[in-house]
């Protein structure tokens, strides 16, 4: 782990919350157990989902958007695991979202709508995780999309005037980062987590007994840092706080 910031368990339960994340399984992966703590303890959290990925497949003879239905039938079975308040598709497709020019003002608008406190979604400076994995391009651009639109958009009136009263983000955690210094206590819902990540069957097959054990180790080391069972780490940006 490296960070400018010594780290900390994240210091508040919002009372909103606006997670922005690629693909239908992302959010579950990578925070669905703060999604999950926090829905728990009252807040109402929202999942606004970029693209459809219906070419999330190695088949070659898939029907891409038979796929796409049966991951967004998946994202909702994930979202009712972890009691979110809303779920939303943007439905770009696949490997698109770079070249959706109106994503920012999609997110400045839901953003609005929402008024969260907290917005979580991808860090998008975290590119290559040592030699085993590049960060996917639509990772990214929902990434720097959401930072875009929590830094300074939503805030400022001028910007996007249609998109409804300018609503200012006090906190942007960034999941899937290589500088996490805001950690979230899942002690309490890693179990939903678990729920959540095995309702993608079509990512991770039939037999997902492994995900528990995957899920548990990745929580584990992570609450190691800060000195609880399990938890999630994030970069953490304080906007307006």
């Amino acid at each position: 782990m490296s960070s400018s910031h010594p780290a900390r368990l994240f210091p508040l339960v919002p009372k909103r919350a606006l997670a922005v994340f690629a693909h239908p399984d992302d959010a579950d992966v990578s925070c669905g157990g703060t999604l999950g703590a926090w829905a728990a303890q009252g807040c109402a959290v929202h999942l606004i989902v970029v693209t459809k990925g219906e070419k999330g497949t190695s088949d070659r003879s898939a029907d891409t958007e038979e796929l796409a239905q049966r991951r967004t039938q998946e994202m909702f079975a994930a979202a009712r695991s972890l009691n979110l308040a809303s779920v939303e598709c943007l439905e770009i497709p696949d490997g698109e979202a770079p070249e959706a020019l109106w994503l920012l003002g999609a997110l400045v608008k839901r953003i609005r709508k929402h008024a969260p406190e907290v917005c979580l979604g991808h860090d998008p400076t975290s590119v290559l995780f040592g030699s085993v994995y590049a960060s996917h391009r639509d990772h990214r651009a929902a990434g720097w999309a959401l930072l875009d639109a929590v830094a300074p958009a939503s805030a400022m009136p001028h910007y996007f005037p249609e998109a409804g009263a300018p609503w200012a983000v006090e906190h942007l955690l960034m999941a899937g980062t290589l500088s996490p210094d805001a950690f979230v206590d899942i002690t309490g819902s890693l179990d939903a987590k678990i729920e959540a990540v095995q309702a993608h069957r079509s990512q991770l097959g039939e037999e997902t007994g492994w995900v528990a054990d995957s899920v548990r180790q990745r929580a584990e080391d992570d609450g190691a840092v800060v000195g609880v069972q399990y938890a999630e780490g994030f970069r953490h940006l304080i906007l307006n706080g």
